[in-house]
């Protein structure tokens, strides 16, 4: 376990073959019923297994018991109907079909408490779990109730918080909301988003962590990203706002992406989970690649400041290249480690 530069992930691994279809995202379970259940913990088992293995600090589940990161949440709400679906423009940038809001939203039950205490039995390191931000979850849906973004958005708030009460009960140190959604909402980011976000982790002691991202590498994503020009500034929008929040944790893509490195100074103050891994192509990084992006980015955050991280989810990849990449993330923060204690011990 490393005090400095400490490796994570933003949260999805591939699920095995016999769980779900490798390299597609969102595919149906091979199981049912009891072996369903016994299937994802095995899964589960897996993810933190070669998580461990190949060195990384602070371990997920990897998204193994989950088919989608924002709607397997909200299927276990009352007030939508997954029957009525609408087909809405998701992030502005492609359609798909979405369950609809058709009465008030509440949440009967914990949706994600027992698999964390799951994970929680089968590790000692710190673990991570991820939920959908309330925006991100808006935006997921066709909303025939409210019909107001920021009404629903401050309901699912409420719903989250309780949520993320009930896993850090269960031992989870550090809870973190996908947040896509800031990277193309600009104005509701400001008016409301952050606020929202900001209810979401009231009274948390766990630490916290927003992530946006630019997308999984799939098409929709990629068109888009050659839409932004050489250089990609979306972060600029969210990122004052941020600095100023209550959120703990900034998590960003850097590695291979148009990001400009300074605008990590924007958020000076917090720490920065910094993407050195690319999710968009199967080539694995070297370790000097990755020390070179964490190096980089030292200029902008103080080095007990930054969490060596992915870019985005790795659901899609196949299994050994998602494992590769992972051994890739610790070697490279390794190499920066003993860089930074090397230069201690010439100051000293």
């Amino acid at each position: 376990m490393h005090s400095l530069l400490p490796t994570t992930t933003v949260g999805s691994l591939p699920k095995p073959s016999w769980l779900a279809q490798p390299e597609v995202l969102w595919s149906p379970w091979k199981l049912e019923g009891d072996a369903l259940v016994e299937g994802k913990q095995d899964a589960l088992r897996i993810a933190v297994q070669e998580q461990t293995r190949r060195g990384i600090d602070i371990l997920s589940d990897g998204e193994q018991t989950r088919q989608h990161f924002v709607t397997t949440f909200i299927e276990h709400l009352d007030g939508v109907d997954f029957e009525q679906r609408q087909t809405v423009r998701i992030r502005d940038r492609y359609d798909a079909s979405v369950p609809t809001v058709v009465g008030s939203v509440s949440r009967e039950r914990p949706v994600f408490v027992e698999d964390a205490k799951f994970l929680r039995s089968i590790t000692d390191r710190r673990i991570k779990w991820a939920l959908p931000g309330p925006m991100t979850m808006v935006d997921t849906l066709s909303d025939a109730h409210y019909r107001s973004r920021e009404k629903l958005a401050w309901e699912f708030a409420t719903i989250l918080n309780q949520e993320a009460k009930e896993l850090e009960a269960a031992g989870v140190d550090v809870i973190q909301f996908d947040e896509p959604s800031f990277n193309v909402f600009f104005e509701e980011v400001q008016d409301w988003g952050v606020a929202a976000l900001e209810r979401a982790v009231e009274g948390l002691s766990a630490e916290t962590v927003v992530h946006i991202c630019y997308g999984y590498g799939i098409k929709a994503n990629t068109d888009w990203k050659a839409t932004l020009g050489s250089q990609w500034r979306q972060y600029e929008e969210s990122f004052p706002l941020l600095q100023r929040s209550s959120i703990d944790i900034v998590s960003l893509e850097s590695h291979h992406s148009h990001v400009p490195i300074d605008l990590i100074e924007l958020i000076r103050g917090k720490k920065v989970m910094l993407g050195a891994i690319d999710v968009a192509s199967e080539t694995i990084e070297t370790p000097e690649e990755v020390a070179d992006t964490l190096r980089n980015a030292l200029r902008f955050v103080d080095a007990d400041k930054l969490i060596p991280s992915t870019n985005c989810g790795m659901a899609p990849f196949p299994r050994n290249v998602a494992l590769a990449k992972l051994s890739a993330l610790s070697a490279g923060a390794d190499l920066l480690r003993d860089e930074l204690a090397g230069t201690d011990r010439e100051a000293a």
